[in-house]
């Protein structure tokens, strides 16, 4: 049901699905087309778009992790860094504007976008160097900061976010994106390159206060002082005639990955219930309050039930062990479910990687506190204090590895009752 999940926000099956847009089919055939494609899909959303027929692809570049088998030689590989930029980051943020200003006004700048994009093409604005820029990524971050405070920091901090990548284009712009983002806001999934950004330079400095104060360095909270005060330009804001030629879809999401689970589900004689509210918070605090909602909505079932959500929980690092969003996510609802028979869940990040795991994310069930004790291991609230939850699903052999995925739309549940 995680494999389905996964496989209906495929690159592919995204870009096949984005074509039976009629706005998007008549933009796109019958000019130039000039792409960008940037995030951990990046290299299969190319590969999947360079395969459409009667296309007119004047140049193509994809910035991502790694390169997909199937990228042919015609499109630009650019290999970046995730989750914190470098300086192939900033090579590769300087190389889309380079694209991008070479846009004829009969052309289009196509933008292929997906999570991780952020950090992949990064190109600071002046007064402030890449290291500022990561370091105050990283603190924010440790700060247990959201994707939204994240990338109004990003935005205002860059000179390809919130809209500068359009802006740089005479051409018309589209963008189409896998969104990582809940609410699919389209000005946060990758900080919003081809869109205008309704965020203000007011607001990242009210971000950045709220996620790591003064511990930020002196140059970035006086490039952000000096926006507030009008010393500096913003970003562009919608209307802007600089932006009046872009248009954006989101062509993959959570939803669509949950529909893909619900359907799997379904052909194994489990009752679906899918549940639309996204689970956020901080994951050691959701898990439990998402299992008793979960609870109560299924009630006394006498049928084989799966409950299938998605979202993006955060997580405040304070220990020095390996983990992620989605292992504590699981893990702390483990004990809860000891206690409930015949019952099993998993939580996963989509795109294969939670945190600084190298896994997905884990599978919990009735067993899992039993095999533990077994095992000799600690408390999960021990694991949990340290952030070290891979430390406790791994012995037990209870991570899930999916490997690179190619695509990426946040996180994904499944729980089972038998």
């Amino acid at each position: 049901m995680i494999r389905a999940g996964v496989d209906a926000v495929g690159a592919r099956r995204v870009i096949a699905r984005a074509f039976t847009d009629p706005d998007i089919a008549e933009v796109l055939t019958g000019r130039g087309l000039h792409v960008i494609a940037v995030g951990k899909a990046a290299a299969a959303m190319a590969a999947a778009f360079a395969a459409s027929p009667h296309l007119a692809i004047r140049q193509a570049i994809a910035i991502g992790t790694h390169e997909h088998a199937g990228l042919p030689s015609s499109v630009e590989w650019i290999e970046s860094s995730h989750p914190f930029p470098d300086a192939r980051s900033e090579a590769a943020g300087n190389r889309a504007i380079g694209l991008a200003e070479g846009v004829h006004s009969g052309e289009a700048l196509l933008i292929l976008l997906s999570g991780g994009a952020s950090a992949l093409m990064a190109s600071p604005i002046t007064g402030i160097s890449l290291a500022d820029k990561i370091d105050t990524t990283r603190l924010m971050m440790a700060s247990g900061a959201d994707i939204h405070a994240l990338n109004t920091v990003r935005r205002h901090l860059s000179k390809v976010k919130g809209g500068r990548l359009a802006a740089a284009c005479i051409g018309t712009t589209v963008t189409l994106a896998i969104s990582d983002v809940v609410g699919d806001d389209l000005h946060a999934i990758g900080s919003g390159p081809g869109v205008p950004d309704a965020t203000t330079w007011s607001d990242a400095a009210a971000a950045l206060d709220r996620f790591g104060g003064d511990a930020h360095s002196d140059k970035v909270r006086s490039v952000i002082r000096a926006g507030v005060e009008g010393r500096l330009p913003d970003t562009p804001k919608p209307g802007h005639p600089s932006v009046a030629r872009a248009m954006a879809r989101v062509i993959g999401s959570r939803m669509d990955a949950m529909e893909g689970a619900r359907a799997a589900a379904a052909g194994r004689g489990y009752r679906a219930i899918v549940v639309p509210e996204a689970v956020t918070g901080e994951a050691r605090d959701a898990g439990p309050a998402w299992l008793d909602r979960v609870r109560a909505r299924i009630g006394r079932s006498p049928q084989k039930v799966a409950v299938i959500s998605s979202g993006e929980t955060t997580v405040r690092v304070t220990g020095k062990g390996t983990g992620g969003r989605n292992l504590e996510f699981a893990l702390s609802i483990a004990d809860s479910i000891a206690s409930l028979p015949r019952v099993a869940m998993a939580s996963i990040g989509t795109d294969g990687i939670d945190g600084s795991s190298g896994v997905a994310g884990a599978i919990v069930d009735s067993t899992t506190m039993a095999r533990a004790a077994q095992a000799g291991l600690a408390p999960p609230g021990h694991f949990l204090a340290a952030n070290d939850s891979f430390a406790y699903f791994a012995p037990l052999g209870d991570v899930v590895r999916l490997g690179r995925t190619d695509t990426n739309v946040g996180d994904l549940q499944v729980l089972l009752i038998d």
